[in-house]
């Protein structure tokens, strides 16, 4: 069996030196003698750990000290519900900016809960991200709320909006932890954990104190901020074992050098990859605009800027013989999506690519 090479979209691969850590605690943690899985969360060891996890939190984002760090169960998708469930009740209404299905799915979920003002017009095709200029944001709403990078489409954004003082949020689960970012212009940054920073299960929160304690009377506890907050973040037994995986994720990034290196590493893996499809005389078709185009999930099609089915399940077959995984766009795209994480190597990305120009000279025309 070849080598594996995992560019899933997630969950997606994490760093070996993580699955060592993990190997040697996993019946032992911290020297208690035991498995976490049978720790209690109300333990010493425990409490001590979910604060240090904070705190790589803080340090690696540089996050101000008048924002909460939680970590909730129910993952990203948990928080299109809380989102609107704990700032909702400011004004009632709220701005959502759709560029991709993620953000049409919070969208749609924050329908329940209040007024949804969408910023840009309706589409079914998500190929960019149209100039501020032309965005139709209510000066009224509660919040403006984000996705900062489109893991089905592959629409990420390169600038932080100007909300006029409207609390931004944004939804991070794909692009969490790649580059940094100056958090005192959002009100709210949640994301799942299962793409760059870690296995499912768990979502991370980052809230601006000022935005507590506006809860709606029907927010659930488990996904109440104010509540959570209060607590630790162990206002009930929380995802322990994917909050633990989090924290290794997180301290690897620490000890490769952080986010400058992170984003160092990213641009130059997107770059291999958008280089080849550029050389590729329309082989190959990226069908994001290159000013919006993701670093994090590269989508294409082979053969024509449609994709040519036969030449896509071709190229797939022959990528899984070499060990190259998950490959396989989103069933609502199709075409392939390579997905280059923080885990994935450059000499990962070097292999794909290499199997992409052996494809490419030998079918195209």
């Amino acid at each position: 069996m070849p080598k594996i090479h995992n560019f899933g979209a997630g969950p997606a691969k994490m760093p070996e030196e993580v699955y060592d850590i993990i190997r040697d605690e996993l019946t032992n943690f911290k020297g208690s003698g035991i498995s976490l899985m049978e720790t209690s969360h109300r333990t010493p060891a425990y409490m001590k750990f979910n604060t240090a996890v904070q705190e790589t939190v803080r340090r690696l984002l540089n996050v101000p000290s008048n924002y909460k760090i939680l970590f909730l169960a129910g993952g990203g998708q948990g928080q299109f519900a809380a989102v609107p469930l704990n700032l909702m009740s400011r004004t009632g209404t709220a701005d959502y900016v759709v560029t991709g299905s993620w953000s049409a799915m919070a969208a749609k979920e924050a329908k329940k809960f209040g007024k949804v003002n969408l910023v840009l017009p309706a589409t079914d095709k998500y190929t960019g991200i149209p100039d501020q200029s032309t965005w139709n944001l209510d000066p009224n709403a509660s919040y403006v709320h984000i996705c900062g990078n489109e893991t089905i489409h592959g629409v990420e954004f390169d600038f932080i909006p100007d909300t006029k003082g409207v609390p931004l949020v944004a939804d991070m689960s794909s692009n969490f932890m790649s580059k940094k970012l100056d958090v005192s212009k959002f009100g709210v940054i949640y994301g799942g954990a299962q793409k760059n920073i870690g296995t499912s299960g768990v979502a991370l929160v980052i809230v601006r104190e000022d935005l507590l304690n506006q809860a709606l009377p029907i927010c659930p506890a488990i996904l109440d901020w104010t509540a959570n907050a209060k607590a630790d973040s162990i206002l009930n037994t929380p995802p322990m074992f994917a909050i633990y995986v989090m924290g290794q994720c997180l301290e690897w990034i620490e000890r490769k050098g952080g986010l400058d290196k992170m984003a160092e590493l990213s641009q130059k893996k997107s770059s291999l990859v958008y280089g080849m499809i550029e050389k590729s005389n329309g082989f190959y078709y990226a069908p994001v605009a290159k000013d919006a185009r993701s670093k994090m999930n590269v989508p294409f099609r082979v053969g024509s800027a449609n994709g040519d089915e036969a030449l896509e399940k071709e190229f797939l077959k022959g990528a899984e013989s070499l060990g190259l995984i998950q490959l396989k766009g989103h069933r609502s795209v199709g075409g392939i999506r390579a997905s280059i994480y923080n885990a994935v190597t450059i000499e990962e990305v070097e292999f794909l690519v290499k199997y992409m120009k052996e494809f490419y000279e030998k079918h195209a025309k």
